[in-house]
């Protein structure tokens, strides 16, 4: 919503050199999504704020910031009680292939990201046990309809389409946002028309690509050539596109944004375009989301919230509390 976009506390030239060094952090998020297509999805992102650490670092940060969480009674005393009992929950994690949002370690079955630690944050606080699966992130909020899952994580962006069948529980602010390469001469978008005659490469099955898609007419409208929308399931393939010159432009989450761009050469964020809540995604009408926001809540009050952003660098997409569905946020 992934972008998540930023400093909002409570509530895109061909013809790039193809020498260009792409760094190894680059390297190995290529090689993971080549892998592990099948696996896990992409487009992690609907909608994040901080800065990522200085540096054109590979390092994928593996500190532990979440098994001291201890249970908390009152959160977990409003769980329906077949839950409470049978201990544990069934959640399906897009995997994106690029930090701060879930991606593999080199093991190639280790799942680390932003949202993990969120999501097994929560489960300890409520003394349960999570069954995670990997799943395309397009696929994920079809599936918690047809009761597959409990719960979905994919860094999910509360739209008022979305709050219509889905329920959020949120636990950061992130957004949207657009980068480039260095030679680009876009500086900064804030408005659609002057992405007219270029590629711009977005994740399927995101709120990017419904975006883009709806103001497309504004560069017919305005005499000019459409620009085109280029999809792609993996956060690897949408870099790679940029950087080797098939795509001018990536629009994306803002935190997704920022960490790429910081640990890949020759890149440049161009800000943010729209920020948006993020949050665990259930079906409608779950009796799960009680119990999540108080569980978000605590994290909050114990300081675990904050050593999960500290480890991801988006500090700037906290959030004062945890909200139930939320109206999407209007610029």
């Amino acid at each position: 919503m992934s972008t998540y976009p930023h400093s909002r506390r409570a509530p895109h030239s061909r013809g790039v050199s193809h020498s260009r060094r792409i760094p190894a952090a680059f390297a190995l998020i290529t090689a993971a999504t080549l892998t592990l297509t099948a696996c896990g999805s992409g487009g992690s992102a609907d909608t994040t704020g901080g800065a990522a650490p200085a540096g054109k670092s590979d390092k994928i940060p593996t500190q532990d910031v979440v098994s001291s969480v201890e249970k908390n009674a009152a959160a977990a005393e409003l769980l329906p009680a077949d839950v409470r009992e049978r201990g544990t929950l069934a959640l399906a994690t897009a995997v994106g292939g690029s930090p701060p949002g879930n991606t593999y370690l080199e093991d190639g079955k280790t799942i680390v990201g932003q949202d993990a630690d969120f999501a097994e944050a929560v489960a300890k606080a409520l003394g349960l046990k999570l069954k995670r699966e990997a799943a395309s992130f397009e696929a994920i909020l079809p599936a918690l309809d047809s009761g597959k899952y409990d719960l979905g994580t994919g860094n999910f962006g509360v739209t008022e389409e979305r709050r219509k069948t889905i329920d959020f529980v949120t636990y950061i602010n992130d957004g949207q946002g657009f980068a480039v390469r260095e030679d680009s001469e876009l500086k900064k978008v804030t408005d659609f028309r002057q992405l007219c005659g270029l590629n711009v490469a977005t994740g399927a099955g995101t709120t990017f690509e419904v975006t883009l898609e709806d103001n497309k007419h504004v560069c017919e409208d305005a005499g000019k050539k459409p620009y085109s929308v280029k999809t792609y399931a993996e956060q690897g393939a949408i870099w790679g596109s940029l950087q080797q010159g098939r795509t001018d432009v990536v629009m994306s989450t803002i935190n997704g944004l920022r960490y790429a761009v910081d640990h890949q050469e020759g890149l440049k964020f161009l800000g943010e375009y729209h920020r948006l809540d993020v949050g665990f995604a259930f079906k409608k009408g779950t009796k799960l989301a009680p119990a999540f926001r108080a569980a978000v809540n605590h994290l909050i009050e114990d300081g675990t919230y904050d050593r999960i952003l500290k480890k991801w660098g988006t500090r700037d997409s906290a959030i004062d509390e945890s909200r139930i569905s939320p109206p999407e946020i209007k610029d």
